[in-house]
């Protein structure tokens, strides 16, 4: 059994089309795209290899891009997974496409090009990443005596409170002015998929803004440290501290 897959962010991008050519620069120039809108970005040439995918993912949400050709199966093998949000048809023809797409919820429309997909994708994924928002709250902690009278105790603290009170002090103390980490930081969200544009944006730019100015532009940090707090992930949130 593979090991499941674990997610950056909230959300990924899985594009299938049988005609993926990776040495083409209109493949290239695509990708580019789509990972300016996700970190991680999955290509798949079969039905088969998006449904092998999908399972190995641990949670999040995935955004399907699929040709025509393979669109009218694959809907009916995915649209009714939990982690499928949304869907796009990508192709050369939209009325032949437009007939049977309509007939499914989670697919946003058919299209004969990546930009408008891209930027419907970003607006999904925004709400994406604000539905997975975590809230915490300090529960009150139950204490049974010897006798069997229970009293509250308030000297102990849920971990994801406490976690996110450890959140709220890496984003408000960060150091703007060590070069060091920020090196490590752009050297892993590299690593991620994170695109090159997205990176250079954030390492030329950074130290002109707020940490917290960073943490609420739309791009991979957002996401990228939403979805370490809800995981607990501490690797990811001391790396971006």
């Amino acid at each position: 059994m593979r090991p499941r897959r674990r997610m950056t962010q909230n959300y990924l991008i899985i594009w299938v089309d049988g005609k993926i050519d990776e040495n083409t620069e209109d493949y290239r120039n695509t990708l580019v795209q789509l990972h300016d809108v996700a970190s991680e970005v999955k290509p798949c040439t079969t039905r088969e290899e998006c449904v092998e995918y999908l399972n190995e993912i641990d949670d999040g949400k995935t955004f399907i891009i699929s040709s025509g050709a393979l669109g009218q199966s694959l809907v009916n093998d995915i649209h009714g997974m939990p982690k499928v949000d949304a869907m796009y048809i990508f192709c050369g023809n939209k009325a032949h496409h437009e007939s049977w797409a309509k007939e499914w919820p989670k697919i946003r429309g058919v299209f004969t090009s990546i930009k408008p997909i891209c930027e419907s994708l970003k607006k999904v994924a925004r709400h994406c990443d604000h539905d997975n928002i975590p809230m915490s709250f300090v529960s009150k902690q139950t204490i049974v005596g010897e006798d069997g009278s229970q009293t509250q105790n308030l000297d102990q603290l849920e971990p994801a409170y406490m976690y996110s009170m450890l959140f709220k002090d890496i984003i408000l103390e960060i150091d703007e002015d060590d070069k060091k980490p920020m090196k490590a930081l752009v050297a892993y969200c590299h690593d991620q998929g994170v695109s090159k544009q997205q990176l250079n944006y954030f390492q030329n730019e950074y130290n002109q803004k707020s940490a917290i100015w960073w943490y609420t532009e739309n791009i991979f940090l957002y996401s990228m440290l939403n979805k370490a707090l809800r995981s607990l992930d501490m690797e990811v949130m001391v790396k971006m501290g």
